[in-house]
């Protein structure tokens, strides 16, 4: 999940199938203003680093929008200023990561492009997280880390910031101008704090209880057709999905199996979307199935790592229907209440499987 120095960190490439890039205009900021350190206990850094206030590491301009419709969280890197020199000519070549606390998979990870010899990058990039509930918005702190890129691999921590998002407000773009810190890790015996100017490492550790069986969530509509005569099924996208191969990724695919007493119409499977933890699918299903009979119905989702001449490792699933709570159950009853209606709704994959790995 976490790791040292991965490729992917060391090269300049656009962000993954999970984000978005648009250019963004310059927003009016306020001045710079030196973040207090963050708490304790989201402190992760694996390595120690020298706290010397008197070592200017620069300033960052972002923005960040909670789309509270669209279950998003759109994180805009402006510009940066004043970066500290990180190479022998004087300059820099910067690139911003974001990182989505808790949480060590890549999923949770995203990146600007890299721009070279340049201590006052203008990237106007934004970078979108899909999925995100008001749940997470509650409980996840953003880290934004500046790093050098260097083409010999050992990509260089020039300094960050970490905002808790319970503070922003929904459908609010909320501006910022901040001094970059360089934070102090929590104290560990032995060490010493003379890391500057150490290759960055991906220090994340194996978070706390409660998040280590979260198995991502997936995006699907329900839509009942009375032209058709049938259920439709749209499997949109997944994100954050578990990683069940050994390069920190998966090969996802989703099954759905509509019971009970279908027969061999009752299943219907995406196709594989290969080393991502965040697949867009936009495919749809059809069901030849009476209205009135779809109350009895359970559909049964389950999302699947595809592994060649071995059975399939389960990453996690759902089931919709009159048996099922909470979100799953008011999903199932909208549709059914509102016929040639589709219906869209992000639900967390669940560690327990209903469906053979065939």
């Amino acid at each position: 999940m976490g790791g040292v120095g991965t490729r992917e960190d060391r090269a300049a490439h656009p962000p993954g199938p999970y984000s978005q890039v648009s250019a963004a205009a310059p927003q009016p900021a306020a001045a710079p203003a030196r973040q207090p350190p963050p708490p304790e206990e989201d402190e992760e850094e694996a390595n120690s680093y020298d706290s010397d206030e008197a070592t200017t590491l620069g300033a960052l301009e972002f923005s960040l929008l909670y789309d509270q419709d669209n279950s998003s969280l759109n994180c805009t890197i402006i510009k940066a200023k004043g970066l500290k020199p990180m190479d022998s000519n004087g300059l820099a070549d910067p690139y911003v990561k974001l990182h989505l606390l808790p949480g060590a998979s890549k999923s949770n990870k995203l990146r600007t492009k890299t721009l070279r010899n340049t201590r006052n990058p203008i990237w106007n990039e934004t970078l979108v997280y899909h999925g995100i509930t008001d749940e997470d918005m509650q409980r996840k702190t953003l880290r934004i880390s500046v790093c050098d890129e260097d083409k010999f691999g050992h990509n260089e921590f020039i300094g960050e910031t970490r905002f808790s998002l319970k503070k922003l407000k929904p459908n609010q773009r909320k501006n910022f101008n901040i001094c970059l810190e360089r934070v102090i890790p929590m104290k560990r015996a032995g060490t010493t704090g003379s890391a500057r100017g150490m290759a960055l490492y991906e220090e994340e550790q194996v978070e706390r209880i409660g998040d280590i069986e979260e198995r991502g969530k997936i995006l699907v509509s329900l839509m009942y057709s009375t032209q058709q005569g049938g259920l439709i099924v749209g499997i949109i996208r997944c994100v954050h999905l578990a990683a069940m191969d050994a390069n920190g990724y998966s090969d996802p695919f989703v099954k759905l199996w509509l019971k009970p007493d279908m027969g061999k119409k009752a299943k219907h499977k995406t196709q594989i979307k290969k080393k991502t933890l965040n697949p867009e699918f936009n495919e749809e299903f059809f069901y030849d199935i009476k209205h009135s009979d779809l109350a009895k119905k359970s559909l049964d989702i389950s999302v699947w790592d595809y592994d060649i001449g071995k059975s399939n490792d389960y990453i996690g699933g759902c089931q919709l229907g009159i048996s099922a709570k909470g979100e799953r159950l008011k999903h199932w009853y909208e549709c059914l209440k509102n016929k040639d209606k589709k219906i869209e709704r992000w639900h967390q994959l669940q560690n327990e499987n209903h469906v053979s790995s065939d």
